[in-house]
């Protein structure tokens, strides 16, 4: 895995005295027995409590960014991914970089996410017309 330095700076604090369990935690304790009870793995061995789930991450990532959305819906952890993706593409990055990024199958499932506008195809045919390339005398 791969983090960004904002990201890698805070990681030591998330991970200090920690030994053993996961990082993010649920706001509650797991259930000790039964069919709902997680891995040993998934559990914090000091406090009790299991690994945030997927679903409660999406939720508390949509609740704090209801007030950013144009409607007030907040975004989905799927959206985050992807609008990464479509910023990494407007910076010059090729598809093969993104998909090494995103780690897609296919090249073709990165288009429906990276969708990079009228500015984009300006500057690449600028680039490639072969009278902007020559050198003036």
């Amino acid at each position: 895995m791969h983090w960004t330095t904002p990201t890698a700076r805070i990681l030591p604090r998330l991970l200090t005295g920690r030994t053993a369990g996961p990082v993010f935690l649920a706001n509650r304790r797991a259930p000790t027995s039964g069919r709902r009870a997680p891995a040993t793995g998934d559990v914090c061995p000091v406090t009790g409590h299991g690994r945030l789930s997927y679903p409660r991450a999406e939720y508390l990532f949509k609740t704090a960014t209801a007030q950013l959305d144009p409607h007030r819906q907040g975004w989905t952890l799927h959206q985050l991914r992807h609008s990464a993706l479509q910023h990494l593409a407007q910076a010059g990055r090729t598809a093969p970089e993104l998909q090494a990024k995103s780690r897609h199958q296919h090249l073709a499932s990165l288009g429906r996410y990276v969708q990079l506008g009228e500015e984009t195809s300006a500057r690449l045919t600028a680039e490639a017309d072969p009278i902007q390339r020559r050198r003036p005398r």
